[in-house]
């Protein structure tokens, strides 16, 4: 849903063209044999890619990654559907990382979208490889919406670790929808919340099908739990201490009895919470990131209400009821229904 150019505009210096952009024609060109569809919005379509639905940036930067995007044994990757809880989940991993490194009041979590501080895989890894987050070596948080079956070679390679995180389809749903409404580039307007739906519901949606997209990550976390955490977002928001101690352990970054002791854990969660982040100056009305050129939704895009059920304020019964079907048809016998009950 988003469009990236990269000719220099008359304003930047002349430059070298970056890798992404010597390769970019060639993957435009394998696009356009692929198959397309209508998008959410009028002048978005959906290209379909591998079983799923992707927009043409996005599945630039996608291939790009499959070739390019070498995982390392250290790294991290945080994954994810879109509007899931990436942003938190982000802001946590984040925090737990670095929390030895700064004082609480000079933590960058508190000056900087937490989409600064963990770069997509898919998105600044190819089309902004000039900002400070790629190009420092010492960072290892990663970020990625891409399906768990399309992911580089080299995460499996390198036995880097991958948190996933998933939430219910209607809130999901309702999340995708709004925060579409808030896109600034103009891709026509938006389908219907009804239109939308049904097309969510066929599996056209960014990333989609959904329950395929969490499905793929709930085999990978089944087949490898040591190196694949699967969190679920409305047991995370209930209780999100034990969670948030979990997640430390599973990074290699645990938590020490005094640390626990002193209140650490809670100060993370507390930095991270959706509260304290959306209250952020720089979360705050139209403020955008400042480390790329082409920004396409203002950081409190990020920051709706973060809220459990919202769903219930936007469907009917009858649309509720077709997507709990759903769910439960595709997750039928996986066991991902029961896990964390």
């Amino acid at each position: 849903m988003e469009s990236y150019t990269t000719v220099p505009s008359h304003h930047e210096v002349e430059r070298e063209p970056t890798e992404f952009e010597k390769n970019q024609k060639r993957y435009q060109d394998l696009i356009a044999t692929f198959p397309h569809t209508k998008g959410w919005k009028a002048n978005a379509p959906m290209i379909e890619y591998g079983g799923y639905w992707f927009a043409q940036p996005h599945l630039e930067g996608c291939l790009y990654g499959q070739e390019f995007f070498q995982a390392r044994s250290i790294d991290f990757l945080i994954c994810s559907s879109i509007k899931t809880g990436t942003t938190w989940l982000k802001a946590l991993t984040f925090a737990i990382v670095t929390r030895s490194r700064f004082e609480d009041s000079s933590n960058p979590l508190l000056k900087r979208n937490p989409h600064e501080l963990v770069p997509y895989i898919e998105s600044e890894f190819a089309f902004f490889p000039q900002v400070d987050v790629i190009k420092d070596k010492g960072n290892t948080l990663f970020s990625t919406h891409i399906p768990h079956g399309l992911l580089p070679k080299s995460v499996a390679k390198s036995g880097c670790k991958m948190v996933y995180i998933w939430r219910d389809p209607k809130d999901t749903f309702i999340s995708m929808w709004t925060f579409f409404q808030k896109q600034r580039l103009d891709f026509g307007p938006l389908t219907t919340l009804e239109e939308s739906f049904d097309m969510f519901c066929q599996g056209v949606s960014m990333y989609g099908p959904y329950l395929d997209h969490v499905l793929g990550y709930w085999k990978a976390y089944q087949e490898n739990p040591d190196h694949v955490l699967f969190l679920k977002y409305e047991t995370m928001r209930a209780d999100p201490l034990p969670y948030v101690k979990r997640l430390a352990q599973f990074m290699g970054y645990e938590f020490t009895e005094e640390e626990e002791k002193k209140g650490v854990v809670e100060k993370v969660v507390n930095m991270s919470s959706f509260e304290t982040l959306k209250n952020l100056q720089v979360n705050e009305g139209e403020k955008i990131r400042e480390d790329i050129p082409r920004v396409h939704f203002p950081n409190s895009a990020f920051f709706r209400k973060g809220k459990v059920g919202d769903w219930q304020n936007y469907l009917t019964q009858d649309m509720a009821a077709r997507i709990d079907a759903l769910m439960h048809e595709k997750f039928k016998g996986s066991g991902l229904l029961e896990h964390d009950k």
